[in-house]
């Protein structure tokens, strides 16, 4: 199924997945490398654990992301975004009067928590109908969801049993009864005084009477103490249908709460959660965008950063943005140039970039398009393992083998720093057989390296290289060129300003 096909009730998301029952704790395998991770633990600190979820699984196809880019097309909208939000603090509100509920352990206490979350339900989905009558909705999915409601909400059955709610909240708020201690007995009667939100309790003193007044327990906190549970306990049987009336309704609102309106609650997170970053972050000076489809294979953007980093980043600190660009034949990027140059800051942001464009959101750019890619592929520099006792290049093969073999045409493919402790002839013939392979699977990709011979003449190879300012100092910016030698040692004596001359010049 995809965005295209018509929904049913049952069956609708805003989302569009329809796989609902998926493991939280499964990872992709890129999902670490591009350090998504971090950005994700952002949205769940603000909006709890419930978010990851969303992040780990891709859509199924190239309309399924077109149907949810649409939809947060209108959640950017103030008016949508406003009512959404006011939407989740009240179902925030709903949540903590079903709590309350769960924590008494009298039925009578849980029936009227119930009931008290019932209204605010109803309440919360009426204003969210209302508030997105006049919103500019656009996307298929925001409309189909209003008009899915307003179905709801027209109903008999919701009808009804609103009414019933709002009726027995109304007679619970004006119960009265009066407790008389006697001569050693206590008796309880419906009754009071009309209009006194109370009930009383008269106290034998000396012979005499004394009226004690205290609020009805329904009316500020539905939790009962012992002594008036007690008291409720002898009402009930002088007036055994009232607490069955609001038994009944508990029970029919369970009912009531549809599946899809559930699916709702959850999967509006999404988008309100990447949103609200998007918003801080733009607030801060960082730009995004909506990125465009690109049907001719050419791919490109402006102005773009790594957002994890720039999340981390310090105020003071500067993100260095990048422009770049695939033209119609190009596949590969093979990125060189001195460590720390910003290489694998700069693979990070393409494969964030697929990825955003990918799950329908925006993107951290000031521009940007690019095709569909069904998928992802990673592969970034592993370290020795001290368990199995492999070394880093067994370990970088076995983690590529599955790769290889799975043949996923025409994925994005980042491969960082790969080879590295083998000799470089050796590295040079296995890093081309990589390249060849995904290539002739239609992918596109970028493979940082620091073997130069990879960035030379093939069809479809652009070289990149991260640039040197005039002093040989590292500008963190990546351009086309043809790679050169950049000693590593030099890289750093120029950064520190330790090379002779200078030296001299201090001294």
């Amino acid at each position: 199924m995809n965005g295209n096909t018509a929904k049913t009730s049952s069956d609708f998301s805003i989302l569009d997945l329809y796989v609902r029952d998926c493991d939280p704790g499964v990872s992709l395998s890129f999902y670490r490398d591009l350090n998504l991770d971090q950005i994700v633990d952002k949205l769940a600190a603000r909006w709890g654990a419930e978010v990851r979820k969303f992040h780990r699984y891709l859509p199924g196809s190239a309309a399924e992301t077109a149907y949810r880019r649409a939809v947060y097309g209108d959640i950017k909208k103030e008016a949508v975004f406003n009512s959404l939000s006011a939407f989740i603090e009240a179902m925030s509100e709903v949540a903590g009067l079903r709590r309350k509920k769960e924590e008494v352990m009298i039925t009578k206490q849980q029936a009227v928590w119930q009931i008290r979350e019932a209204e605010r339900y109803f309440r919360a989905y009426e204003e969210l109908d209302a508030a997105l009558e006049d919103a500019g909705l656009s996307s298929e999915g925001l409309l189909a969801f209003r008009k899915l409601l307003k179905g709801i909400l027209g109903s008999d059955d919701y009808r009804q049993l609103k009414e019933q709610t709002l009726a027995l909240l109304d007679e619970i708020s004006q119960l009265r009864f009066i407790v008389t201690y006697d001569k050693g007995r206590i008796s309880v009667a419906p009754g009071g005084i009309p209009g006194d939100g109370a009930y009383f309790v008269m106290l034998s003193e000396k012979g005499g009477r004394k009226i004690q007044k205290l609020q009805n327990p329904f009316i500020s906190d539905p939790t009962l103490t012992e002594f008036e549970d007690a008291c409720l306990d002898m009402i009930a049987k002088k007036k055994p249908g009232f607490f069955r009336k609001i038994e009944a309704a508990a029970a029919c609102f369970e009912a009531l709460r549809l599946p899809v309106l559930k699916r709702f609650e959850n999967d509006i997170l999404f988008y309100i959660s990447y949103f609200t970053l998007q918003k801080d972050m733009e607030e801060a000076g960082f730009v995004f965008s909506t990125p465009q489809d690109a049907a001719d294979g050419r791919m490109e953007a402006h102005a773009l950063y790594d957002l994890a980093l720039a999340l981390s980043a310090n105020a003071d600190k500067k993100i260095v943005s990048n422009d770049f660009y695939f033209d119609s034949g190009e596949r590969f990027f093979v990125l060189t140039g001195p460590n720390q140059g910003g290489k694998t800051t700069f693979a990070r942001s393409l494969g964030q970039l697929v990825y955003f464009s990918r799950m329908g959101l925006d993107v951290p750019a000031q521009s940007a398009s690019l095709p569909f890619f069904p998928d992802i592929q990673t592969h970034f520099s592993v370290e020795e393992s001290v368990e199995t006792g492999r070394g880093k290049l067994k370990e970088e093969l076995i983690r590529l083998a599955p790769m290889m073999e799975e043949n996923k045409k025409g994925s994005f493919v980042i491969i960082n720093e790969l080879f590295t402790t083998a000799a470089s002839y050796d590295a040079n013939i296995m890093g081309r057989k990589v390249l060849k392979h995904f290539t002739e699977l239609n992918c596109m990709g970028i493979y940082v390296t620091h073997l130069k011979e990879l960035a030379g003449e093939c069809d479809g190879i652009v070289s990149l290289r991260a640039m040197l300012d005039d002093n040989r100092i590292q500008t963190f910016k990546i351009r086309r060129g043809e790679a050169e030698d950049i000693p590593c040692a030099e890289n750093v004596v120029n950064k520190y300003r330790l090379t002779y001359e200078q030296l001299k010049e201090r001294l």
